[in-house]
């Protein structure tokens, strides 16, 4: 990271940093992908199992994983304002976090798991497909987690093309993992969609493994002697962790959660539908990855000039990145609505789940927009370290309006169905323009502070 005095700088900042995170969002969800579109190929209720399990997993996670995030700001914002010797200590102590957001998991994964899977109404082959592929797949949360905390600090030095090559080498391994377990090769049985929860498990260690000898070894982070001595656990720095990285675990937990729950509320459907529905998704979810990139771009260049008390630069970042989310949005619902076909032949060689999946991806088309004005917001905000108003936004818009309106278009109108997919995209909307007015305000409230500090 460096200070950029013209607008061409800071657009060519942008788009080094930009460009390995997305390689990197894209790579990690292509496991996902594949985990689902490999399950796929065996029945379609290895899919659907898949389909559940993920839809209980990934709202857990991305919700819990993203109190780790604060790490970024937290980080960017003490190397702005040249604290680097207070950088080591905080990534130690999100380790310390992350092994007890593990523990924590687990515990409740044991506890309530039978009963949330025997809230749906799912085959006795799906349901038993959803609970393996969950249990394999905790034994890889500790260094899922643990990678967080990596990935943040790597990522807050402006150093995303480490991550980038980190995930790129891992993807290989996921998808060979995925073929052996997932159809049984070299003297392994076929484990179907539970095989995918095993590969995924495997890999999340094998990048906890590269990711620690990098930070531990490699230039510029083996500089901040992040494990050179034992440190205690810090209750004050929990604190200032938990209270950045709360809001923002609350805030994506109320976005994917919704995701799921409309998932579940699916297995009311037949098996057909639950499939299709979550080939859609996960298509649609992988085109998020552009918008999510640039968020988590946004809050890194953010976090350092605000750390640096440069608001004018700070705001002159966010014009750059939520414009070009608005660019690519445009693009992305293109791609979805001529290719929707050979979109969900990915997915499924089976005739009525190919039909429905393309239906599903016609509404797929809408998330576009709004995706690319939320998640840039979003981005923008964590910089500012200004997230608790974001997840309030996020509750009410996703689940005070979102899932209702989908519930009674479901069930109360023609639509069936698709009438849940209306409501993500209601919740989607009343979000991007919550979030447009909040920026608003926080950007104004640092050029008054700014405009004060010239008197």
């Amino acid at each position: 990271m460096k200070i950029t005095n013209s607008l061409k700088e800071k657009v060519l900042q942008f788009f080094v940093i930009f460009t390995p995170i997305f390689i990197t969002q894209i790579s990690l969800y292509a496991m996902n992908f594949f985990d689902t579109m490999m399950s796929g190929r065996v029945s379609s209720a290895d899919l659907a199992g898949v389909a559940i399990g993920s839809s209980i997993w990934v709202p857990v996670y991305t919700g819990l994983s993203g109190i780790l995030l604060a790490i970024t700001p937290i980080v960017a914002q003490l190397v702005g304002a040249k604290k680097e010797n207070e950088v080591s200590n905080s990534v130690f102590q999100g380790i310390y976090l992350s092994l007890f957001l593990s523990v924590i998991i687990l515990i409740m994964g044991f506890v309530t798991i039978d009963w949330i899977l025997g809230l749906m109404d799912l085959t006795d082959s799906v349901n038993r497909i959803a609970k393996g592929y969950l249990i394999a797949l905790s034994f890889g949360i500790f260094p899922l987690f643990a990678n967080t905390v990596f990935r943040s600090f790597i990522d807050a030095l402006g150093q995303t093309r480490v991550t980038m090559v980190i995930t790129l080498t891992s993807l290989p391994v996921n998808i060979l993992f995925n073929y052996v377990f997932i159809f049984g090769a070299f003297f392994i049985p076929s484990f179907g969609g539970i095989g995918a929860g095993i590969a995924s498990a495997i890999t999340y260690w094998f990048i906890f493994g590269l990711s620690f000898y990098i930070v531990k070894k490699k230039d510029p982070f083996c500089r901040f002697r992040i494990f050179e001595a034992f440190k205690p656990v810090s209750m004050a720095k929990w604190k200032e962790i938990l209270q950045v990285g709360v809001p923002i675990g609350l805030s994506i937990f109320f976005e994917t959660s919704i995701f799921a729950a409309v998932t579940l509320f699916m297995s009311n459907y037949d098996t057909v539908t639950i499939a299709s529905h979550q080939a859609a998704l996960n298509f649609a979810s992988m085109m998020y990855m552009l918008p999510l990139s640039i968020s988590m771009a946004l809050t890194i260049v953010v976090g350092f000039e605000v750390g640096g008390r440069r608001w004018r630069d700070a705001k002159q970042y966010s014009v750059i990145g939520i414009a070009f989310a608005v660019l690519l949005s445009i693009v992305t619902a293109a791609i979805i609505y001529f290719l929707r076909s050979p979109i969900a032949g990915l997915y499924t060689t089976e005739e009525a789940v190919l039909y429905l999946t393309q239906q599903f991806l016609l509404y797929a088309i809408f998330f576009q927009l709004s995706d690319a004005i939320q998640a840039p917001i979003q981005g923008v905000l964590r910089g500012y370290k200004d997230v608790n108003v974001t997840f309030i936004m996020s509750l009410i818009s996703y689940w005070v309006i979102g899932l209702p309106v989908g519930f009674i278009l479901a069930n109360e109108t023609t639509l069936g169905p698709f009438g849940y997919w209306v409501g993500l995209i209601t919740g989607l909307a009343v979000g991007a323009i919550c979030l447009s007015f909040r920026l608003k305000i926080v950007q104004k409230k640092f050029q008054t502070i700014n405009e004060g500090a010239a008197l």
